[in-house]
Formats: structure tokens, C-alpha cells, sequence
């Protein structure tokens, strides 16, 4: 009525909301989502609209949550205070704690209801029955979940039934938890214990005699008590069913986008559909109907959604689908994976690429699903999280996914704990923008642990390397893209000689970024950076002392060099300029400006095959973007396969006459020892990975190393791949046998060697691993790394993937058909291990 003051109201935000868990497992009730903002600011901006503008917010469970969110309520344009309950009250027992704060009448709501009332009716009709209280009532279909009112033709409270039978139903309105109160009815809620308002309070008023009213609210209101309901209340918002302030502008009626978002095709939005802020769909994805996308969500190439609600940060991988789910905040789903209907997934999980999730599972928060998994139940306690930090090479993850700055930093930091204080680092890294930005937040790491750092910029990690080798340094990193996903980011370590960090330093830093344990100093002890020159130059004169020049000028090469945009191209003319070798290059410039990714080596080999002859090049060279790898045409245009280009560097080698040890990986194919017999080689086999390899090629007498994929090592200069240093080298070695590469090729055996990938879940690697060495025992078994074992036909090995839910089998006989036919025997006997461990695993 017109004079009478300003209604507050009070807002009951203390919800746990148990059965709408995952979502509630680490925040309130009042804070789940509803079209890209939490329900309770739904709230907040109805209270607004209805010129409720001062609030009293009551909290409960993780208060901070909402605190933190919404502060004093300045950016809504209400002013909050909060009431924070230290235990629970009940209903009335949480308003009646504000009750200090309550000087008139006031209105109670609740945040977790999602409702778009006529609140000021609703006063209205309070004020004007003067009631003590006046309950808002809404028709339901089935009312049987909620409290039914009954009330009289004038509007009075006659009874109150909760939670009826269908025998006890006597009126479809609901009581909807929306009161209008005077504040004298707290009087009679009692401090000692939890009080409920419409079991406890209501009725006694009643039976007092005290004007209870209800007042049927025209408009939507729907109680987010399940997952299904909040699945609702998304859709319902979407299709305009209840009025809400959505945010971003709409188009086509039914489609809206936030601001910053980057849709590729706005037709592959199928209405009706929310997109927020800074979101990115990419080419040839699809959001479907029904799809609710919060802020900074990326779906990438081929990926669905529909009818499902993706939270914040969330990424959706290559080839993706998810449909009819909710997910949380900051998950990881990886390319290929299926998320079916009813699925619930709560904040940061990652599920593994072509996993599937089968309805109904739901996934409790920070938990890990294993590549290639098929989860047919909820995963609520069990975390399948790793704290390994270190994979085959390095670290990696996707940019802005799951390596981000902080990350880095957190990285960087246990590096430099790792470390002495004061210990020198060198940094470097490749040409894109993204490169840089790790880089830069790990220096920053680093310098805050003490350590000083050396920053190379753009260039190759063999010039870091060779830099950490020559000047003593400690160590280094370089960061560089994934040559298979330019959004992957690759983190080497290394450290002296060169070589990739050592099993016992990666299990420091793992340590240290595990436990959160950083070394933090004081101001006048942070690290210094420093911007050596000439480092190039440099590097460029200690390998050319490792070659003869002579040979090369006087062999007189032509050669055509794809640098793939590696910054090799800013070294390798310091050193074929010298050597007389005239080159003719393509990509040969880091593209730091656009900071998209380099041609795909199919794409650059083509290039070569097609300047080699074009040319009359000797030979052509493929450098990967890491600078690391080379791959070789022969001066017919015609690919090198790696397998042959390995052992074209180990016969030339042999040719030399040259002494010493050569080191390769257990995999690699025993044609290399056939190829050094009768001269003074001998061959070293290390466990299959690089760093077991970097660390077997620094050891004294060890002349060559390498393994299939286009690294090879010359430790004497730098133990670790060096494509720059490989194509210097291999140009030596062609240079005193004076023949073309195709004849050399030609003569070269031809391997036989197989490779199968076997998939294996993680719980049962070690089980397969243990019966197989049982069952082979007594045979001639190699166990320097996995299971090799031989007889009269040939070997073949098992080797368990430290990354991905794999077995790695490689078996190698004397033709193609002996070597398949060890590898399927190989294999029925680990196929019959894990078919056992299903059965043991069902009964």
C-alpha cells in the first residue's frame, strides 16, 4: 500500500542440496547454474525487479562460496548482509537468527527455487488481509513431493499436510517456501534447536488462532531438488517459460551467445541454445538443441552437444558427444568420448579420449576416467587421478586446459625447488605466441625459488643444450607444440650434460608439485634473468669442430632443407655456410606473428620430394618444429622410411671404421647388431624411453644413439636429438663413401620388425606384466626394459605404455610372416590373462 515501508527480504541460501550431487559436492545448493548464473542470482534479480532491494542473505553450507560471489550485492544492485549459521536451525530457526535485523515485515524466499512470482502481489495481499503471514501457493500437477495448503474461500489457512498420500490430497497447491511475515511470529521460534517453518512455526500459529493467508503466485516456480528438476529449469529458461534477465544478445528467437564468443559457423547452432561468454565452438562442431554452454567453454572439431548443461571452463574434445548430461566446471573431456543421457559429472574431472560414460553414471569431482575406459558405474570415492607429472616427453596438456599459467608457475616452482638455490637454469622455446606464454610463466616459477635464469628466446632446445653442456648451467627447459595438436603444449627438461632430467629429478619435482611444497624466498633473493648473446654462434662453432669440414667442401653438396617454421632455420645456415653446402630452404622462418602451426610433415615431405629434383639436391631434409628430428628424401625424390634411415646412420658408422659403443632403445630391430659385426662397435640397449637413452649416450665411449621416428644422438657434441647436428653429421658420413643415398638404401636390409598397440586397463598392466614373466620363466628372457624374449625364430617384447591404458607388443623374426606370427602368440597369451581377470572380476 501506498506510504508503507520498503519490504525486506531474507534469502535462504544455507541448501546442501545432497540429491543434486556431483554438482553440490563442493559448492551450495544456491550456487548450481541456470543458464550461465548461479540460481540465487536468478533470485536476486527478481528481488530487484520487485524493488526488494535490501537483502539479508542466510548461509550455512561452504558460505564462502556465496559470499566471495556475490559480496555487498553492488554489481545486482541490492545490498547484502549475511546471516551465517553455525549449526542447523531449520528454516525458521535461520530466519530467526536475523531476527535482530527484522524490524517489519519482510519476505522469506529461497535461493535454490527458480521462480519468476509476482512478489509484489504477494505483499500486497498480505498487507491487505493483515495477515502474520501470507504463504505463497502454487497449482502443481502432482503434488505429492511438497506440502499441500488448504485454505478456504477467503484465502485462509485451514490445514497444512506434508509430503501427502494420494488419499490425503485435498487441493493441488503447493506451499512454495515464499512467505510474507511479520516479524513478531519469530517470538515463537525457539533457539535451542532446529525449527522448520511449515512443520513447526505454521501450525502453531494456526492453533493460536493467528491469520495465516495464501495466496495463489501466478508465473513459474520450480524447486531444483534433483538432477532432473535442474535439467528442467535450464530448458524451461530456454524456452522462455519463466522470465529471467539471460544474458548476451539473442538471435534467430531463440539462440544466445555472450560476449567474446568465437562461433566458427553460427549455423551449426541449433536453437534453442545459450552460449556464455568467451566460449569457442569450432569448425564443423555442433551445438544442438537444448544445449547450455557457461563461460570460456570450448567444444572443438566434430563435436556434439545437446539437451545438456556444460559449466564453465569445460572442454570438449575432438569428435566428442554429450547428450542429455550435466557437467561441471573445468572437466577435461578428451577426443572421441561419449557422454550419455542422465550422466552427472561433477567439477574438474578429466575422462580419457574414447571413453564412455553409460546413463546415468554419475562422477564426484577431481576424479580422472581412464583413456578408453567404459564407466557403467558411478565413480564417487575411488580417485583414479595420477601424480605422475612426467610422460614420455616431458610434460604436456592443452593450452588453457590443463596447462595454463598457474599451472607453469606451480611447475616451474617445483623445478626450482628441485634445484639447488641459486642454481642456474637456461630457458627456450618454439616460435608460437602460446610457447611464449609458458615460457614466461615458468620463468616465473622459477626466479621465485631463487634460481636464475637464462632466457634464449626463439630457439632450438639442442642450442639450450649445448649451452647448458659448454657453460655449466644446471639445467633447462624448452617448451615447444606438439607435432600431432598445435593446442598441445610440450615441456622438455633437461639437465647436464644435455641430456632429458633423470628419473630421481622428475620424482623431486613430482614431489614438490603433489604436496604443494614450494621454495619461496624472500625479495632480495629472487632469481635474476639474464639474455646471453651469440649463443647460436656459439653452438654453431663447437659443432663444426665435431665434423670434417674438408670432406663436406670438397664432396660439394646440394641440399634441400623444409625447416617446418623450427627456428633450426636461424642455425643451420651458421653452419652449412662454412661447409660450402649450398641449400635451398622452404619454411624456413618461425611464424611468432600468426602463431599458427607449421605445415604437417606429410605436407613438408611432399614439399622436399618435389625441390629435390627440381633442384638436383644430393639429398632432401625434413626438420620437425622441435627442431630435434630429420627426415630424408634420397636425391630420387623418393622417402626414407625411419626404420631404413636408422640404419642408414649405423652402416654408415660401421663403414667409417670407427670405434665405439651405439645405443638403442630394446625395441629397436636386430638388424643393427648384424650391421657393426666384425668391426669394433658394439651395441648398448637401454630401457625405451629418451631419457634412458639421453642418459646411456652421455656415458663415456657411447659414439651414436637413436631409435625409430628420426632422433638420432652425437653425444660428443650434445646427448640428445639435435636435427641440426644429425644432418651435419649424416652429411660427413656421405661425404668420405662418395655414393648416392638411394644406392646406400638399397643395400641396406630390410627390417621386419611389427609394433601392436594392445589395449590393457591400467588395474590390470601389472597383473598381465606378472604372469607373463611367470609363464616365460626358464625361457631367454631380456628384462632391461618390459619382457623380450627369444628363441631359433626371433624375439618379441611386451612393454607396458607409461601414459595411456596400453601394451605395447613388438615382435621380430626373419620375414614379415615369422614376425606376425610371434606377435599373435604373444598376444593370445595376454588377450587370455586380461579375459581372466574380466571373468575373475564378474563373479
Amino acid at each position: 500500500m501506498e506510504g508503507d515501508p520498503p519490504v525486506k527480504a531474507v534469502v535462504m541460501a544455507g541448501g546442501e542440496g545432497t540429491r543434486l550431487r556431483p554438482l553440490t559436492s563442493n559448492q551450495p545448493k544456491p550456487m548450481v547454474p541456470i543458464v550461465g548464473k548461479p540460481c540465487m542470482e536468478h533470485i536476486l534479480e527478481l528481488l530487484k525487479r520487485h524493488g526488494l532491494e535490501d537483502v539479508i542473505v542466510t548461509v550455512a553450507f561452504l558460505p564462502q562460496a556465496i559470499r566471495s560471489y556475490f559480496g555487498t550485492g553492488e554489481s545486482i544492485g541490492v545490498e547484502i548482509g549475511y546471516s551465517v549459521e553455525e549449526s542447523p536451525l531449520g528454516t525458521a530457526g535461520s530466519v530467526r537468527l536475523a531476527a535482530g535485523r527484522l524490524d517489519d515485515t519482510f519476505l522469506v524466499i529461497s535461493g535454490d527455487a527458480l521462480c519468476d512470482v509476482d512478489l509484489t502481489r504477494l505483499v500486497e495481499a498480505h498487507r491487505e488481509k493483515g495477515a502474520s503471514v501470507t504463504i505463497g501457493l502454487k497449482a502443481v500437477d502432482n503434488p505429492l513431493e511438497f506440502g499441500i495448503v488448504v485454505t478456504d474461500e477467503e484465502g485462509r489457512v485451514e490445514r497444512f499436510l506434508e509430503k501427502p498420500s494420494w488419499g490425503q490430497v485435498f487441493s493441488d497447491t503447493i506451499n512454495t517456501g515464499i512467505y510474507v511475515l511479520e516479524p513478531e511470529v519469530l517470538k515463537h521460534v525457539p533457539t535451542d534447536r532446529p525449527y522448520d517453518f511449515s512443520k513447526e512455526l505454521f501450525p502453531l500459529l494456526l492453533e493460536m488462532g493467528r491469520p495465516i493467508y495464501g495466496c495463489v503466485l501466478d508465473g513459474y516456480w520450480q524447486d531444483i531438488g534433483n538432477l532432473d528438476q535442474y535439467r528442467q529449469a535450464n530448458f524451461d529458461a530456454l524456452d522462455e517459460r519463466v522470465r529471467l534477465n539471460i544474458g548476451g544478445i539473442r538471435i534467430r528467437g531463440n539462440v544466445w551467445i555472450g560476449d567474446g564468443v568465437d562461433v566458427h559457423d553460427l549455423e551449426a547452432l541449433e536453437g534453442p541454445v545459450y552460449i556464455g561468454n568467451y566460449s569457442r565452438v569450432s569448425p564443423h562442431a555442433t551445438v544442438g538443441p537444448y544445449s547450455v554452454l557457461s563461460t570460456s567453454v570450448t567444444v572443438r572439431e566434430r563435436a556434439r552437444t545437446s539437451h545438456s548443461i556444460v559449466d564453465a571452463s569445460t572442454y570438449i574434445g575432438r569428435s566428442a558427444v554429450v547428450e542429455g548430461a550435466i557437467v561441471g566446471r573445468s572437466c577435461d573431456l578428451r577426443a572421441h568420448v561419449r557422454i550419455h543421457e542422465g550422466v552427472a559429472i561433477g567439477d574438474e574431472v578429466t575422462v580419457g579420449a574414447e571413453s564412455v560414460i553409460m546413463p546415468g553414471v554419475r562422477i564426484y569431482p577431481y576424479k580422472e576416467v581412464e583413456t578408453g575406459s567404459q564407466l557403467f558405474e558411478s565413480l564417487i570415492w575411488e580417485s583414479r587421478a595420477t601424480t605422475r607429472v612426467f610422460g614420455k616427453s616431458g610434460v604436456s596438456g592443452m593450452v588453457n586446459v590443463d596447462l595454463t599459467p598457474d599451472v607453469a608457475v606451480r611447475l616451474a616452482a617445483a623445478f626450482g625447488t628441485a634445484l639447488e638455490r641459486d642454481a642456474r637454469v637456461v630457458a627456450s622455446r618454439e616460435g608460437s605466441p602460446v610457447c611464449r606464454m609458458i615460457k614466461r610463466a615458468m620463468i616465473s616459477g622459477l626466479t621465485s625459488t631463487g634460481v636464475d635464469v637464462a632466457d634464449l628466446r626463439v630457439i632450438p632446445s639442442s642450442v639450450a643444450r649445448h649451452l647448458v653442456k659448454s657453460e655449466g648451467y644446471r639445467a633447462g627447459f624448452h617448451v615447444g607444440e606438439s607435432p600431432n595438436d598445435p593446442e598441445v603444449i610440450r615441456i622438455q627438461f633437461f639437465e647436464q650434460p644435455g641430456i632429458e632430467l633423470t628419473a630421481r629429478l622428475q620424482a623431486e619435482v613430482e614431489k614438490h608439485v603433489t604436496r604443494g611444497e614450494f621454495r619461496r624466498v624472500s625479495a632480495a633473493e629472487v632469481g635474476r634473468i639474464s639474455y646471453p648473446s651469440r649463443v647460436r654462434e656459439s653452438y654453431a662453432s663447437d659443432l663444426l669442430a665435431t665434423v670434417d669440414a674438408d670432406a663436406i667442401r670438397a664432396r660439394g653438396f646440394r641440399i634441400v632443407v623444409d625447416y617446418g617454421f623450427s627456428a633450426a632455420s636461424s642455425v643451420m645456415p651458421l653452419v652449412l655456410g662454412p661447409l660450402g653446402v649450398e641449400s635451398v630452404a622452404a619454411h624456413a622462418f618461425p611464424n611468432d606473428a600468426t602463431g599458427g602451426p607449421g605445415p604437417a610433415l606429410a605436407a613438408s615431405l611432399g614439399q622436399a620430394k618435389r625441390l629435390v629434383p627440381a633442384v638436383g639436391a644430393d639429398l632432401g631434409a625434413v626438420i620437425d618444429r622441435a627442431g630435434e628430428r630429420v627426415y630424408l628424401v634420397d636425391e630420387q625424390a623418393r622417402e626414407v622410411p625411419v626404420e631404413q634411415a636408422l640404419l642408414l646412420y649405423v652402416n654408415l658408422i660401421a663403414r667409417s671404421g670407427r670405434g665405439g659403443r651405439l645405443a638403442f632403445p630394446v625395441t629397436v630391430t636386430s638388424q643393427v647388431d648384424r650391421l657393426v659385426e666384425g668391426t669394433a662397435l658394439e651395441i648398448v640397449r637401454t630401457e625405451a624411453s629418451l631419457p634412458a637413452l639421453t642418459k646411456a649416450a652421455a656415458e663415456g665411449g657411447v659414439v651414436f644413439g637413436g631409435a625409430v621416428g628420426g632422433g638420432y644422438v652425437f653425444p660428443e657434441f650434445v646427448p640428445a636429438y639435435d636435427a641440426v647436428a644429425s644432418l651435419l653429421h649424416l652429411l660427413e658420413l656421405l661425404a668420405t663413401v662418395g655414393r648416392p643415398v638411394s644406392e646406400l638404401v638399397a643395400e641396406l636390409p630390410q627390417p621386419t620388425l611389427v609394433h601392436q598397440p594392445l589395449p590393457c586397463p591400467w588395474g590390470v598392466k601389472g597383473l598381465v606384466m606378472r604372469v607373463l614373466n611367470e609363464r616365460l620363466a626358464g625361457r631367454d628372457l631380456d628384462l632391461t626394459d618390459g619382457i623380450k624374449v627369444f628363441d631359433e625364430r626371433g624375439w618379441a617384447s611386451v612393454l607396458p605404455d607409461p601414459d595411456e591404458p596400453l601394451i605395447h607388443l613388438y615382435a621380430e623374426g626373419e620375414t614379415p610372416e615369422s614376425s606376425s606370427e610371434l606377435a599373435d602368440e604373444l598376444r593370445g597369451v595376454i588377450e587370455e590373462i586380461e579375459q581372466g581377470e574380466q571373468a575373475a572380476a564378474r563373479t
